[in-house]
């Protein structure tokens, strides 16, 4: 008999189907437009999830819908997947600004929506019976980041820089609630337009406001252009903090002058310690020829949960959603629960952790009792 493999075993559900099924999941998810860098790892993530159903007879028959990172494209993509493909459920969507949009009409629909990553707190703070979240929430990335801080340092002001996109605002506010609940003062803060090539002109006032903490809230390319600006400036606060997303992608860390040192919150390491993650990371690289960032891990656990819950169900809408409510999981992602607390519903209590760019590489530095390496405190200086 063929044995399966531990991180199979570890992420597979407690009590899984005792027969052959066949279920139909839609997924929405940016995989071209400026956020496909970050949708690639979403992409690969379902793909070992929908290897995995299959290793355990679930055949799932996929139906994949791009966004291009657009919430009016995903709004469509959900009309038809509800309607003509007439989906068990659906998966998605990468962005705060989609996501936030596709889960109003998967309630319209009563379509059970699983999100993956997508942070913006008010997502699951609207009281949706259908929309649940793997996913931790903006004011979870605030707060790591700032008790990681506060426990090596002693910042007492802290500058907070923003995409003016539901996820940049979201992580904004967060970050300037939880810094005041910390006795931190926000000496500056800016939304800006994403995508733009110079915005020096933006850190030549965060300079003179000279934070202890530098907070930001970016995709890939801003990411990079940020800490390549500040750099030119000589920005040097006690530490730069990035709210995940660009700041946990290996095209950020690759840049080893502008990355050595910059922490950023979390959701998965391939080194935390959790069942099956490391076997997760080298099956992932082994496959797709790089690390993944923690965007692949919350979407495999996304697919692998709704898939083995609809086929439970048989493919039926309102038994997945109840099946969603009642079940519990743990794997490579940690426990998953969908629970109602704090005014979310359905919204997973996700531990979130802090990495750090050191040399190019990322190590897991936060909380100690995960940590696979020690932070590099305060920030070391320029490459």
């Amino acid at each position: 008999m063929k044995r399966l493999s531990p991180l199979l075993v570890a992420a597979l559900l407690v009590a899984p189907p005792s027969t052959l099924a066949q279920v139909k999941i839609g997924v929405i998810n940016s995989m071209t437009g400026p956020q496909a860098p970050i949708g690639e790892n979403l992409t690969n993530g379902i793909k070992l999830a929908e290897e995995d159903l299959a290793a355990k007879g679930i055949k799932v028959q996929l139906i994949w819908e791009d966004d291009t990172g657009k919430p009016q494209v995903g709004l469509s993509a959900m009309d038809k997947l509800a309607t003509r493909d007439n989906v068990a459920g659906v998966v998605g969507a990468y962005t705060s600004a989609v996501t936030n949009a596709v889960a109003k009409k998967a309630e319209q629909y009563k379509v059970p929506l699983v999100n993956p990553v997508a942070s913006k707190e008010e997502i699951t703070r609207q009281g949706y019976k259908y929309v649940f979240r793997v996913s931790a929430t903006t004011g979870d990335y605030a707060a790591i980041l700032l008790d990681l801080a506060t426990t090596l340092g002693k910042p007492k002001s802290i500058a907070i820089l923003s995409e003016n996109t539901d996820f940049g605002v979201s992580g904004a506010k967060s970050a300037r609630a939880y810094a005041e609940k910390k006795g931190i003062k926000v000496v500056f803060e800016e939304a800006y337009s994403p995508g733009s090539p110079d915005y020096r002109s933006t850190l030549v006032k965060v300079k003179g406001a000279s934070p202890d903490l530098m907070f930001m809230v970016s995709y890939v390319a801003d990411a990079i252009t940020l800490m390549r600006q500040s750099r030119e400036l000589q920005l040097t606060p006690m530490a730069f903090l990035g709210a995940g997303a660009g700041f946990s992608t290996a095209e950020f860390a690759s840049e080893k002058n502008i990355s050595h040192g910059v922490f950023s919150s979390t959701q998965w390491t391939p080194d935390v310690s959790w069942p099956g993650s490391k076997a997760f990371g080298e099956r992932y690289q082994k496959r797709f020829g790089k690390v993944p960032t923690y965007h692949a891990a919350n979407a495999y656990t996304a697919m692998l949960i709704l898939g083995e819950t609809a086929a439970k169900a048989g493919g039926d809408r309102e038994k997945i959603t109840a099946g969603l409510r009642a079940g519990s999981w743990d794997g490579l992602f940690g426990p998953v629960k969908f629970e109602d607390f704090d005014g979310y519903t359905n919204q997973n209590k996700h531990q979130m952790l802090v990495e750090q760019v050191q040399d190019g590489k990322y190590f897991t530095v936060w909380p100690p009792a995960l940590a696979s390496a020690k932070p590099l405190w305060p920030f070391p200086g320029w490459k």
